[in-house]
């Protein structure tokens, strides 16, 4: 049976969506192929590279990308999983195509305040929930489609 495609979308996608994406790939890779993007494309977070490096996963040199350059490719996902909190939810991207929409809360690294450690720290804390509803996303999904 072919991999589920999965999108996660963010504000910048540089934390939360690279990480949702990294861990789905990492954890689900037999049965998902995940990608993110964000509304307007940046540069990854430093603080959450450094949070997943401690994962074992690299991601300081993801690329960021942009919502709309995937919508414009014609790329189609059996998942949209939009990552903002409240508080950027005004702000919080779209995919125009199909697939099956979810919302996963999680607060913004770049927001965050404090000196690096106290940063770091937080992300964890965000890498954590991540990690989770992750995990608990392949276990409900997987099944669904006889694997």
């Amino acid at each position: 049976m072919d991999k589920k495609k999965v999108l996660f979308i963010c504000v910048h996608n540089s934390a939360r969506s690279q990480m949702a994406q990294a861990f789905l790939n990492s954890f689900g890779g037999d049965w998902f192929t995940a990608e993110s993007a964000g509304l307007k494309s940046g540069k990854i977070n430093p603080v959450a590279a450094d949070a997943m490096m401690e994962e074992g996963i690299d991601i300081s040199e993801n690329e960021t990308n942009d919502v709309m350059d995937f919508y414009r490719q014609g790329r189609g996902y059996d998942y949209v999983i939009t990552v903002c909190d409240g508080a950027d939810k005004e702000n919080c991207p779209v995919f125009p195509g199909g697939g099956k929409r979810m919302h996963w809360p999680f607060k913004d690294p770049s927001g965050l305040s404090g000196d690096y450690p106290n940063k770091l720290e937080k992300t964890r804390l965000i890498r954590e929930n991540i990690k989770k509803r992750v995990s608990e996303f392949i276990k409900n999904e997987r099944g669904n489609y006889g694997r």
